[in-house]
C-alpha cells in the first residue's frame, strides 16, 4: 500500500516597507507632506542671492561699453563680465586666488585719475608699466626705443571727424599741448616733470593706458597715469552686445534714456550681436 503525501508549499506574502524620504537638509518628508516648505525656499532663494551679490562685487562685475575709444577691441554696447581679482593686491585671507601684476597689453578697467571726474570708469589697454619710456612719432608708439606693431589697434575711424593728424595727439609728448587739446588740469602741470628725452616715463605704482581706437580716444595722453589703486580689474568675456549708437552716453536725459530701453525691448532680437557673445577680450 503506497502512502502518498500530498505536500502543499505556501506562499508568504511580502510587504516592501515604503522608503523613506529626506529633505536638502536630511530631515525625513511624511507622505503626503511638501517636499521642501515655503520657508525653506525662500532660504535657498536668499542663499543664491547672497552668493551672486559676493561674486559681482568681489570677484566679477558687469560693465557697459559707452564709447568707441577701444574699436574694434570693444565695442559701443558690449556688456563685459570684469574679472576683479586677478589684478588686485594679494589677501591673505584668499590664498588659493592667483594674484598678478599688471602686465603690458593688458586691457584694465579702472576709475579715471585726476578729480576732474573722480567716478568716472574706463577701460583703455596698458602701454607702458614702471620704468617704461614711451614716445608716439606719427602715431607710432615707441616703447623704450622699439616701434611697436600693435595689431589690435584702429588706426582710420571712420566715424571720428578729427584731423588724421594732430601734432600733440600723434606725436607725444615731444609736441606741447595747446588749450584745444583738453587736457586735464593737473596732467597739463604733471606732463613736463615726467619727459626725459623725449619719452614719458612711467612713475613706480602707475601704468601708462591708452585706447585701441588711437584717434579716437581720450587716454593717457590727455589725463596722465593710471596709480595701481584706481585698477579695478580686467574684462574677461562679453556676454551680451547691443547695437548702440556712439552719442548714445550723452543722451543723459529720463525721456531718452525710457525711449532707449523700449528700443532695446523691441529689437532685443535682431540688435543683439550674437556673433560677440562670449567674445573673450585680449
Amino acid at each position: 500500500m503506497n502512502n502518498s503525501v500530498d505536500e502543499q508549499v505556501g506562499t508568504t506574502e511580502v510587504t516592501e516597507e515604503p522608503k523613506k524620504m529626506r529633505d536638502a537638509h536630511g530631515r525625513l518628508i511624511k507622505d503626503g507632506e511638501p517636499e521642501e516648505t515655503p520657508l525653506e525656499a525662500l532660504a535657498s532663494i536668499c542663499t543664491v542671492i547672497v552668493i551672486a551679490l559676493f561674486a559681482f562685487a568681489f570677484i566679477g562685475q558687469n560693465f557697459e561699453i559707452p564709447s568707441g575709444s577701444m574699436k574694434n577691441t570693444l565695442l559701443v554696447g558690449d556688456h563685459l563680465l570684469v574679472d576683479r581679482t586677478t589684478l588686485a593686491p594679494p589677501t591673505k585671507w584668499a590664498p588659493f586666488v592667483h594674484y598678478r601684476p599688471v602686465q603690458r597689453g593688458d586691457v584694465i578697467v579702472f576709475l579715471k585719475p585726476n578729480p576732474e571726474s573722480p567716478d568716472l570708469i574706463l577701460v583703455k589697454r596698458v602701454i607702458g608699466v614702471p620704468g617704461d619710456r614711451i614716445h608716439l612719432s606719427n602715431g607710432v608708439v615707441y616703447l623704450n626705443g622699439v616701434a611697436q606693431t600693435e595689431p589690435y589697434k584702429l588706426s582710420n575711424d571712420p566715424d571720428d571727424p578729427r584731423p588724421a593728424y594732430i601734432p600733440y595727439r600723434d606725436e607725444f609728448p615731444s609736441v606741447a599741448p595747446g588749450p584745444e587739446d583738453g587736457l586735464t588740469a593737473v596732467w597739463a602741470q604733471e606732463l613736463a616733470t615726467n619727459i626725459q628725452n623725449g619719452d614719458i616715463v612711467v612713475p613706480a605704482g602707475k601704468v601708462f593706458a591708452m585706447g585701441d581706437n588711437r584717434h579716437n580716444s581720450l587716454d593717457g595722453r590727455y589725463w596722465g597715469f593710471v596709480p595701481d589703486e584706481n585698477i579695478m580689474g580686467r574684462p574677461m568675456f562679453v556676454y551680451w552686445s547691443f547695437k548702440t549708437p556712439e552719442d548714445q552716453e550723452d543722451k543723459t536725459g529720463m525721456g531718452d534714456r525710457v525711449a532707449f530701453m523700449f528700443h532695446v525691448l523691441v529689437h532685443i532680437f535682431d540688435g543683439t550681436r550674437w556673433s560677440r557673445t562670449l567674445h573673450v577680450i585680449r
